[in-house]
């Protein structure tokens, strides 16, 4: 069963502050960090491989100069994520999931900074685990990886949002899916069905697990299923296999570190071995832009979404009529 061991937290709203809006802009990481609904895993919201000092804002963190390589974040979907997840736990669900069990972070202490934290849909709807990028340096999750988890559960689906150990990625996002799959009777989500999202070094982390031969080889089983679509942002990831999963891909044409090109080249060739593929680039755009609000990029998350519904394999899952995109 799921580590239950964390609790729902309390509502410690205060006075003139409402329970929708616990959190503004001038709220300190510290004051996030020790509110109870967060118990002892409130510092995985923020890059615990970054020096970030608690007595910043949620205005002043949401900064180039603290997630490297990300562009275009807004303050306030900051303070929105935030107050998501804080409503969600003094409603009384569990919001964060330890993937690995008491004894196992005892021998490898290192496994503590990692877990899932739950953007909950619908009960029974299929899941999607999201992957920050962060040059395997950092997880920026607050950019790239918690806004997706947003919008994916505010269309009915469940999104787990991983925070993982940076030097050791693969292994997280596979214990990732080995402890989803084996809990989620008790998660409420559908098994199978699911998809991996990634940008940059998260979207690697999708690539490959989303395919069914490093799958079973990272997870030593056989019996999870391969993820129904990998939703993949900008990475210069260029691998292509017959055991790839149907990849859905979007990048800025002035992205610096990946281009677009050889994304683009990579799903011509997963195409060529008859793997589903559908491929964006948005003019004028660089790297990390996110799920793109404001951006020419704004709503590709809708795209994604549609592209995953066609290519579940399991008519009943998809909650709506799949989409075909030409």
């Amino acid at each position: 069963k799921p580590n239950t061991e964390i609790p729902a937290g309390g509502n410690s709203t205060t006075d003139n502050t409402s329970a929708k809006g616990r959190f503004t802009a001038n709220s300190t990481i510290a004051e996030v960090i020790s509110d109870p609904a967060f118990s002892d895993f409130g510092y995985l919201l923020f890059p615990v491989d970054r020096n970030v000092s608690r007595s910043m804002t949620l205005a002043d963190i949401s900064s180039s100069s603290v997630y490297v390589w990300y562009s275009h974040i807004l303050p306030e979907k900051t303070v929105e994520i935030i107050n998501r997840l804080y409503n969600d736990a003094v409603d009384g669900n569990q919001i964060f999931y330890r993937m690995y069990s008491d004894d196992e972070i005892a021998a490898d202490p290192t496994k503590a900074d990692t877990g899932l934290f739950l953007f909950r849909g619908e009960a029974g709807k299929p899941f999607a685990i999201t992957n920050a990028g962060g040059g395997f340096m950092y997880v920026g999750a607050m950019q790239d990886s918690f806004p997706h988890s947003l919008e994916i559960s505010n269309e009915g689906y469940n999104a787990f949002a991983l925070i993982y150990r940076p030097d050791d990625p693969y292994t997280d996002l596979a214990k990732a899916i080995e402890f989803i799959h084996d809990n989620a009777y008790e998660l409420g989500v559908k098994p199978d069905d699911y998809s991996l999202w990634g940008g940059s070094a998260g979207a690697r982390m999708a690539a490959v697990l989303g395919n069914k031969a490093y799958l079973q080889q990272l997870t030593g089983r056989t019996d999870i299923p391969q993820a129904s679509a990998v939703i993949m942002q900008y990475t210069g990831y260029n691998q292509a296999s017959q055991y790839d999963a149907p990849t859905y891909v979007c990048v800025g044409s002035n992205d610096g570190i990946a281009s677009w090109r050889t994304m683009q080249n990579r799903l011509q060739r997963l195409s060529a071995m008859g793997i589903p593929t559908e491929f964006h680039v948005y003019e004028g755009l660089g790297h990390g832009f996110g799920v793109g609000t404001g951006t020419v990029a704004d709503g590709w998350v809708n795209d994604a979404l549609k592209f995953w519904q066609k290519n579940m394999k399991t008519d009943e899952s998809t909650g709506i009529p799949p989409v075909y995109v030409d």
